[in-house]
């Protein structure tokens, strides 16, 4: 079932923030130093629960400018900031002037968003930039069961578009190819691999990180009754190969950080 923007913002808040953007977070927390930063911006702020943790590391003469994907997470992460007493205003636009700091989270775009992004990340900064994202061998073990689901409901020949979803996925060496063809120096990236654990077939499909963010975008090629053909197959395929043991899908989860030439 699909969700409208206010209910998806709801999701973000719930869900996905705690149990996927949290797994980027904590690497860029762990690597990346918050030093001499006199105005930082925070593309894909979603909820804001990271911005309002980084506002209180940064100096009081630091500014930070978190910019909301929409309306509706902009309302959420603004109640967020207000409830904890945080002086941070969401937008959903960028700053006129560059940041010396842009941290962007990418995490949730589609792969072929990832260089426009990258762009928009470094045109915004005049100093950092911090990217968040999965990089390839992501997924490996869903996009597995899907290739024998397409073979079971006989829609091989949309296939391909399996493969997409695998080849799609950018690698480290792409990454750092666009971010030196955008004139980043200093290059650095922070990988993990962070494992996604569910009970069975069908708490899998109906996680909200797959039911309304994921599935419908590696789906989106295929008619609502193939959808649903595919969905239902899947969480039977992820049971009959766990037989009782829980499912298990790795994500490699990269921080990105260049600076400006």
């Amino acid at each position: 079932m699909s969700k409208n923007d206010k209910e998806i913002a709801y999701l973000r808040g719930l869900y996905i923030e705690p149990e996927w953007t949290q797994r980027f977070t904590e690497i860029f927390d762990k690597n990346i130093k918050l030093e001499n930063i006199e105005n930082l911006t925070y593309l894909n702020a979603g909820v804001g629960n990271h911005s309002i943790e980084i506002s209180e590391k940064l100096d009081d003469d630091s500014e930070i400018f978190p910019v909301c994907e929409t309306e509706e997470l902009q309302t959420i992460a603004q109640a967020k900031a207000q409830a904890t007493k945080t002086e941070i205003d969401f937008s959903t636009s960028l700053p006129l002037a560059e940041s010396d700091f842009v941290l962007a989270d990418g995490s949730l775009l589609k792969p072929s968003e990832i260089k426009n992004f990258f762009g928009n990340a470094v045109r915004a900064s005049d100093g950092k930039v911090v990217v968040f994202l999965p990089t390839s061998r992501s997924f490996g073990e869903i996009f597995s069961y899907l290739w024998e689901v397409f073979s079971d409901l006989d829609l091989l020949d949309k296939s391909e578009n399996i493969e997409n979803l695998i080849t799609e996925l950018p690698t480290l060496e792409l990454i750092e190819e666009i971010a030196k063809d955008l004139d980043l120096i200093n290059i650095e990236t922070f990988t993990e691999n962070e494992i996604f654990e569910f009970k069975d077939g069908e708490e899998f499909i109906k996680s909200p990180l797959m039911e309304f963010f994921f599935l419908p975008v590696w789906l989106g090629f295929l008619d609502d009754k193939e959808k649903e053909q595919v969905v239902k197959k899947l969480a039977q395929k992820i049971d009959e190969d766990c037989d009782g043991m829980t499912f298990r899908f790795s994500v490699k989860a990269t921080v990105f950080a260049g600076e400006r030439d």
